[in-house]
């Protein structure tokens, strides 16, 4: 059984959602506060190692034409640098409007603006993991 980790890596925060080991659902983990790399790393691989993670999916914001512009390069470049540290498999999802969709949702429900900025990056990783998922079963 797998699981996977949906990564929304932002600049000053990453947000963590995770598969359940049947792949069917994503749950919101966590929001990493971004320091140095090395910090990043090691949160990740917490998380990793204490829920098995197999494989990673990392959001890729491309431009609306579908075009990779200088966040995408960062989490490029950010993708890189975690396979040299952590042997795992990645893959790519786009994620164009998983932000502005979880903040809808979460506005919707009617959250608190100081409440949103706590859990929308974790929401996005949810929105680009359940993605992620729904696009490898429409492949099988």
């Amino acid at each position: 059984m797998e699981r996977l980790m949906g990564l929304d890596v932002g600049d000053k925060t990453i947000g963590v959602a995770l598969s359940d080991l049947l792949m069917i659902t994503a749950q919101g983990l966590t929001t990493i506060k971004r320091t140095n790399f090395k910090a990043d790393i090691q949160e990740l691989r917490k998380i990793i190692d204490e829920y098995k993670v197999t494989k990673i999916v990392i959001g890729m914001p491309k431009m609306m034409n579908g075009t990779i512009g200088i966040q995408g390069e960062k989490v490029i470049s950010f993708t890189e640098k975690l396979k040299e540290k952590i042997d795992l498999p990645t893959d790519f999802q786009d994620e164009r409007l998983t932000t502005a969709l979880s903040e809808k949702i979460l506005i919707s429900a009617d959250v608190k603006r100081n409440k949103r900025k706590e859990v929308i990056d974790k929401l996005a990783a949810v929105q680009i993991l359940t993605t992620y998922m729904e696009r490898a079963k429409r492949m099988m």
